[in-house]
């Protein structure tokens, strides 16, 4: 009996006891299912987390300085002096210095409003640019102007579009709105990337509580080189600290490369535990072959007495197993994608999150591949039991 003969009978076999087939292929279905999602479901992280980096820099080096004890500190002309002696590593440095100061426009608060002291680098550092009026250049920093640039939302939101040249207050302290930032979110809101504001570090370090600089963001020329920079940069500050715990150097790249090995490996395990199901649906799938070897046992001698060879028994039954159970993996894909497209939606809507759960070719071929590959490895028994089966006793069979 030839392959396509094999096939053509099993789809006859299958299509004769729909219900039955329907409840056999469920196992295969609800596991090939799970396993797209969960899997859509990770990839769909991990470009959100790659997204989100990318926002802040995967190039980039942030340095926090604790000092030892009250009597140590590093200054920004150190840092400036590491940053021209790497040069061929390092390409900018920005001194940072955030302020829990709350602004002020007129007698209205600003509670959720971030204020940063940054150098002038720091906007082509992060990709900023400026919409209206400049940004904070080396002037400002040296002179220590009371000048800043504001986000796109405090711009709308509280000067109707007209905000350089007026100004706002930082605690009790005034500055004069030199520039405003183009719009970085596609929605601005209270809290989000557009409600900021930028004044020169200089400034920023005179007006926090420690008078110092403990925070420096160092971008690199080549985002390979992130490991090697980071050793630089902590060997430097060995020789003034000579103590590990006086800094820490966080490189976004190899943080990204965390994040992400820590969601395959979730994703993984979660896969794992749903294709579970799969050895369920092949559990069943076999039981069911069984079943059906039991009907056709009558069948069965009569093709062995007309002269078919045990090979062809076999494959008779190991192909309808395949069958069976691929048909269920390609209804588990066709329903993975469609709950992938549901869960993006709810996702979106309930968490404002732009994630979206996207299935990769390779879960899919995967899937197929699993599910055949379930269907010969669960239908082996029953054709084994089918094909040695004595005609004589076959034929006997009520």
């Amino acid at each position: 009996m030839r392959f396509f003969e094999s096939f053509e009978l099993a789809l006859k076999n299958i299509w004769g006891s729909k219900m039955r087939t329907f409840l056999t292929m469920l196992g295969i279905i609800i596991g090939v299912t799970a396993v797209i999602v969960i899997v859509g479901l990770g990839n769909g992280m991990e470009k959100y987390m790659t997204d989100s980096f990318a926002e802040m820099g995967t190039n980039t080096l942030t340095v926090s300085i604790k000092g030892r004890g009250s009597s140590r500190s590093v200054s920004e002309k150190q840092m400036y002096a590491l940053l021209d002696k790497y040069s061929e590593y390092f390409d900018q440095l920005s001194p940072t210095v955030s302020l829990s100061y709350t602004a002020k426009v007129g007698t209205e608060s600003l509670d959720s409003t971030t204020t940063t002291g940054v150098s002038e680098a720091y906007f082509n550092m992060k990709g900023y640019t400026v919409s209206q009026g400049r940004g904070i250049q080396y002037v400002d920093v040296s002179g220590r102007k009371d000048v800043c640039v504001i986000g796109a939302y405090i711009n709308q939101t509280y000067y109707n579009g007209n905000a350089v040249g007026q100004t706002i207050k930082v605690g009790a302290y005034k500055f004069t709105i030199i520039g405003v930032m183009s719009q970085e979110a596609d929605d601005m809101e209270e809290g989000g990337t557009d409600d900021c504001i930028y004044i020169p570090y200089s400034v920023a370090a005179r007006l926090s509580y420690t008078g110092t600089i403990s925070s420096y963001v160092f971008t690199l020329r080549d985002e390979d080189q992130a490991e090697t920079g980071k050793t630089l940069i902590e060997n430097e500050l060995y020789q003034i600290f000579n103590d590990d715990d006086a800094y820490t150097v966080t490189s976004m790249s190899e943080l990204l490369d965390t994040m992400t090995s820590m969601i395959n490996m979730v994703i993984t395990i979660l896969a794992a535990i749903a294709a579970i199901s799969l050895v369920v649906g092949g559990i069943g799938i076999m039981n069911i072959m069984l079943v059906s070897v039991t009907e056709r046992t009558r069948e069965i001698g009569i093709r062995k007495a007309l002269g078919a060879k045990e090979r062809y028994i076999m494959q008779q039954f190991v192909i309808e197993a395949a069958t069976t159970s691929a048909l269920g993996g390609i209804f588990g894909i066709l329903l993975g994608y469609v709950l992938s497209t549901v869960a993006t939606v709810v996702i979106t809507n309930l968490t404002s999150t732009a994630l979206t759960v996207s299935p990769s070719a390779n879960s899919i071929l995967l899937a197929v591949g699993v599910s055949v590959g379930i269907g010969v490895i669960f239908g082996y028994l029953p054709a084994k039991k089918a094909a040695r089966l004595n005609p004589i006793d076959a034929l006997h069979y009520e």
